[in-house]
């Protein structure tokens, strides 16, 4: 029985770094190259994101300059799944932060967090922070 897949979000906070800056790391392919996969190729709307011997490709569902890039795997079978990059200001504080939504099965979700830390780390460290 396949299990229904779960949304979860996280928000990293990003001291000091521009819109702009963010948004090239998680929309080019050297940007996304430098933290997400080893490498990664863009024809039309389609990535491709290759990992060692691994490939997948994944299409833009939906893009607003500076703000968010949803996705969604190509070999999804659930088609309600995605996931999505979305930038923000905190007003409060006027830093930047990264909200990424995913979708899990409930028991793989704590695993999917832990990989989306450790990512995002990697890109903290591609941005210098």
């Amino acid at each position: 029985m396949d299990m229904k897949k779960e949304k979860f979000h996280i928000e990293y906070v990003f001291d000091k770094v521009s819109k702009r800056s963010l948004w090239n790391q998680i929309t080019t392919p050297p940007g996304l190259s430098a933290w997400f996969a080893d490498d990664v190729t863009i024809n039309n709307t389609i990535y491709t994101f290759k990992w060692d011997k691994t490939e997948e490709e994944a299409e833009v569902l939906f893009l607003k300059p500076e703000v968010t890039i949803r996705f969604r795997w190509t070999n999804e079978e659930d088609e309600n799944a995605y996931f999505e990059f979305y930038i923000h200001t905190i007003e409060l504080t006027g830093t930047t932060s990264l909200e990424i939504t995913d979708f899990a099965e409930p028991d793989e979700k704590t695993d999917s967090i832990e990989l989306w830390d450790t990512q995002v780390e990697a890109l903290k460290r591609t941005l210098g922070i």
